[in-house]
C-alpha cells in the first residue's frame, strides 16, 4: 500500500501550514516537489535533517524529489530568520560546499532511474540571468508592499542595520528558482521550514501569474528543544552530518542524550519508524524512563541512517568503552581520545615508561585520580581502580610503554564512572 505523503506528515506533527489544495494535488497521482539548501558550509548539520528527511518520505510516498542546491543564491544568502546580513561567498567557496552536500544527500536519496531523485544547482539559471531580464520578467510581478509585508523582510527592517538591496530581492530569486524548477523539471511542490513561507509563497504567486498553473507550498514547523535550546547545538558546537566534523560516538551521544520531553517529537522527525510503533515505545519508555529505551532507539535508527551500519557499531562500541562495558583495547587511540574528550587529561614523557615502568600509586597520584599515594594503595586495595578496563590487582604493579593503547593512551578509572587520561608523549 502507497504511504500517503500528506497524512504521514500530519500524523507526526511535520506540517505547520500548507496551500490550500495541497492535500489533493499530492493524492491525485505522483508530483515532483523540492526543498532548496543553502551552501554555507562544505557540509550539513542536523538542522538540515529535518528538511533531508522530508525529502526521503516524498520519494518513497512514489513522488519525486529534488534536492535545489543555491550555488547562485548561496553567494548572496537567505535573510530569512537571520539577524544580520551574512557574508558574501566566492564562487570556488561556493562550489567546494556544494560538492560536500552533494556527497551527502546521496546517503539519503536515490538518484539512480529514469524516476530518481535530482540534485539541481540554481547557478546554472541564475549566472547567465540578467537584471533587465530579470526585473521585467519576474520583478514587475511584485509590489514593495507585497515584499514589505513578508516577515523575513519587516523584522530586519526595523533593526538598526537594515536589510540590504540584495537580500530584498532574495525572496524573488527564490520564486523565480521555483518557477524555472517547474519549467524544466515539472516541479509544483516546494517544502522547507516556517522561516520559508514568504519565499515559498512568493514561488506559486509568480507560477500562478506567469506560467498559468497553481503550485504549492508545505512548511515543517521548525525544530526546538522542550528546554528552549537551540536544536543542534552542544556545548562542543555544531552536530555535523559528516563523520569528519562529528564523529558517529558523538553523533550518537547527541540524540542519546535527548530529553525525555523531546524524544517521542524526534522520533517521528528524524526516524521512519511507523508513528504507532513510536507510540507504543514511547509508552515503553514512560514506564521506565531511566532505561532510556526511547532515546536508545532513537540514536540508533539516526546514526544507523547518517553514518551505516559500520559507523553505528563503531558508536556503540565507544558509547560501551565511555560506561565500562567494553575494553577500552577495543578502540584505536584515536577514537578514544574522541571518547574521553571532556575527561581529564594528562600527559607523561614516554621515556618514564621504558625499563621497569612507573609505579600505579606514583601514576594514579600523578593523574589525579588519587589525592595522594596513600589513598591511591586504599583504593587499589579496595578493587576501585581499573587500567585499560583490566582492574588492578596489587600496589606494585608497574605500567609500561607497551600498556597504552597504540602505544599512546592509558585510561584509568575510579570506580564505574570517574575517568583520567594519560598521554605518552615525546
Amino acid at each position: 500500500m502507497a504511504i500517503d505523503f500528506f497524512a504521514d506528515m500530519q500524523a507526526r506533527g511535520l506540517i505547520h501550514t500548507s496551500t490550500e489544495g495541497a492535500r489533493e494535488f499530492l493524492a491525485a497521482g505522483p508530483v515532483t516537489g523540492y526543498i532548496g539548501f543553502d551552501p554555507t558550509a562544505t557540509g550539513l548539520h542536523v538542522g538540515s535533517l529535518l528538511q533531508i528527511m522530508a525529502l526521503a518520505r516524498l520519494q518513497r510516498a512514489g513522488h519525486r524529489p529534488i534536492a535545489l542546491v543555491g550555488g547562485g543564491t548561496g553567494m548572496i544568502g537567505d535573510p530569512s530568520g537571520k539577524t544580520a546580513e551574512r557574508k558574501l561567498q566566492t564562487r570556488e567557496q561556493v562550489m567546494e560546499n556544494v560538492a560536500g552536500i552533494r556527497a551527502e544527500l546521496e546517503r539519503f536519496l536515490d538518484f539512480t532511474g529514469p524516476g530518481g531523485a535530482l540534485l539541481v544547482d540554481n547557478h546554472d539559471w541564475l549566472a547567465g540571468l540578467g537584471l533587465i531580464d530579470f526585473l521585467r520578467d519576474v520583478g514587475k510581478h511584485f509590489t514593495i508592499n507585497y515584499m514589505l509585508a513578508k516577515d523575513s523582510v519587516s523584522r530586519r527592517m526595523e533593526q538598526e542595520g537594515g536589510l540590504s538591496v540584495t537580500e530584498f530581492a532574495y525572496s524573488l530569486l527564490q520564486a523565480y528558482d521555483f518557477a524555472e524548477l517547474s519549467d524544466r523539471h515539472g516541479a509544483l511542490l516546494q517544502l522547507g521550514g516556517t522561516d520559508q513561507w514568504g519565499n515559498i509563497t512568493a514561488g506559486t504567486e509568480l507560477i500562478r501569474r506567469t506560467r498559468g498553473k497553481q503550485a504549492h507550498g508545505i512548511v515543517q514547523p521548525l525544530i526546538t528543544t522542550a528546554s528552549g535550546a537551540k536544536f543542534g547545538k552542544t556545548e562542543a558546537g555544531t552536530v555535523w552530518l559528516n563523520a569528519e566534523r562529528t564523529s558517529p560516538f558523538r553523533f550518537f551521544q547527541f540524540w542519546l542524550n535527548t530529553e525525555d520531553r523531546d524524544v517521542a517529537h524526534y522520533l517521528k522527525a528524524f526516524t521512519f519508524l511507523p508513528v504507532d510503533e513510536i507510540e507504543a515505545l514511547v509508552r515503553e519508555h514512560e514506564g521506565n524512563a531511566a532505561a532510556r529505551t526511547a532515546q536508545r532507539r532513537l540514536a540508533t535508527e539516526v546514526t544507523r541512517m547518517v553514518h551505516g551500519d559500520d559507523g553505528l557499531a563503531r558508536a556503540e562500541r565507544a558509547t560501551g568503552v565511555l560506561f565500562g562495558g567494553t575494553a577500552p583495547q577495543e578502540l584505536p587511540a584515536a577514537e578514544l581520545l574522541d571518547v574521553f574528550a571532556d575527561v581529564p587529561s594528562t600527559e607523561a614523557a614516554r621515556e618514564r615508561f621504558g625499563g621497569e615502568g612507573v609505579g600505579i600509586v606514583d601514576l594514579l597520584a600523578e593523574a589525579g585520580v588519587a589525592a595522594s599515594k596513600g589513598e591511591a594503595r586504599r583504593l587499589i586495595s579496595g578493587g576501585g581502580i581499573s587500567l585499560n578496563g583490566a582492574r588492578v590487582g596489587s600496589p606494585d604493579q608497574r605500567v609500561r610503554a607497551e600498556d597504552a593503547i597504540d602505544g599512546e593512551v592509558l585510561i584509568l578509572r575510579k570506580g564505574k564512572k570517574e575517568n583520567r587520561v594519560v598521554r605518552l608523549v615525546g
